[in-house]
C-alpha cells in the first residue's frame, strides 16, 4: 500500500506554521503535518504533509501560491516497516562509560559499562547522531573531572538518553523536558525500560516555561541538544537557572554555527570549557561564572 508526502520550503518559522495549519483543511486530509528547521544555517523551514490517499495536487498548488512558497513536491512512499529497518541498521554506540543499544543487541552489552537501552522510535536521540554522541562524551568527561551535581535537566530531551545517562550514575534529581508530547511519551517509556522510573521526571515544556522546571532550579547541569536558534533564545534563561559553578552541555550546532552560540552564552555569564566536533556537528561544554 502506498502513502504520499508533500514537501515545500518556507522562509521562516511563522510562515511555515501558518502554511502547516492550512494544510490540515485539505481534502483528503493529511494523516500528519509538521515543520522542521533546515539545519544548514539558512533560517529556512521545511513544511511537510503525509497522506494515505493521493493528495489534491491542485489544492496544494493553491496553498503554495497563497503563502508565496514553491510548489509542493509530491512523492509516493512505499509501505515499509521503518522501525524494523532502523533496528537492523543501528549498531551499539560507546561513549566513554556509556553503551547505547537496542534490545536486538542486548547480548553485546560489555561488562563494566553503563548500559542505556534505546529502541528505534518516534523521537530523536538514539546515540548514533553526532550531537547525542558528543553530549554523552562531554558528560563522561565532566564525570571524569569529578562532577557530582544533583540537579540536572535535559531540555529538548527526545528519547531522554542524556537524562537517563545522568540518572544512571548520579543520585540527584533529573528532569527531562520536550516541547513534543510524543517525545515525552517515548522518554517515559525509555525511563521505565531502563529501570529508572522515579529517577527521571518527564515534562512537556517549551524551554524552561513550566512550573516543575522553575521549582527544581537552579541547576548544576543543563543538557540542551536542540538547534542553534532555540539555543541562542534560551541563553538568558540559562544564565538565570544554572548555578554559579554549574555547567551546560549544548549541541545540535553545525560546526560553522558554534562561534555564534559561544558568543551569546559568554555574554550571559558562561565561559567555554570544551569544544568538540563530530563530522558536521559541534558540542559545547560551558561553565557558569562564579
Amino acid at each position: 500500500m502506498l502513502s504520499y508526502s508533500a514537501l515545500t520550503i518556507a522562509p521562516n518559522e511563522d510562515d511555515a506554521a501558518a502554511l502547516c495549519e492550512d494544510l490540515e483543511a485539505l481534502i483528503p486530509e493529511p494523516t500528519g503535518t509538521g515543520i522542521f528547521e533546515i539545519e544548514d544555517g539558512s533560517g529556512l523551514w521545511e513544511v511537510g504533509a503525509y497522506f494515505t490517499d493521493a493528495p489534491d495536487g491542485a489544492g496544494l498548488a493553491v496553498l503554495a501560491m497563497m503563502h508565496g512558497v514553491k510548489d509542493f513536491l509530491i512523492s509516493e512512499i512505499p509501505e515499509q516497516d521503518w522501525i524494523s529497518k532502523v533496528r537492523r541498521e543501528l549498531c551499539p554506540v560507546e561513549a566513554g562509560r556509556f553503551f547505547v543499544y537496542g534490545s536486538h543487541d542486548a547480548d553485546k552489552v560489555p561488562d563494566g559499562c553503563v548500559p542505556l537501552l534505546i529502541e528505534a522510535a518516534m523521537a530523536f536521540g538514539t546515540g548514533h547522531h553526532g550531537t547525542t554522541l558528543g553530549c554523552l562524551r562531554a558528560f563522561d568527561r565532566l564525570l571524569e573531572d569529578g562532577f557530582a551535581g544533583d540537579t540536572i535537566i535535559d531540555v529538548g530531551c527526545g528519547t531522554a538518553v542524556l537524562a537517563m545517562a545522568a540518572a544512571a550514575v548520579l543520585p540527584g534529581t533529573i528532569l527531562a523536558s520536550d516541547i513534543d508530547p510524543v517525545a515525552v511519551e517515548v522518554a517515559e517509556a525509555n525511563v521505565k525500560a531502563n529501570g529508572l522510573a522515579g529517577r527521571v521526571d518527564c515534562v512537556v515544556a517549551a524551554g524552561f516555561d513550566a512550573p516543575a522546571l522553575e521549582t527544581m532550579g537552579p541547576y548544576d547541569l543543563v543538557f540542551a541538544n536542540i538547534l542553534k536558534g532555540p539555543l541562542i533564545g534560551l541563553a538568558p534563561d540559562m544564565g538565570r537557572v544554572v548555578k554559579a559553578g554549574g555547567y551546560v552541555i549544548l549541541s545540535g550546532i553545525l560546526n560553522e554555527q558554534a562561534d555564534d552560540v559561544i558568543a551569546v552564552y559568554c555574554a550571559n555569564g558562561f565561559n567555554l570549557l570544551q569544544r568538540d566536533s563530530i563530522v558536521d556537528w559541534t558540542t559545547l561544554t560551558l561553565g557558569k561564572n562564579t
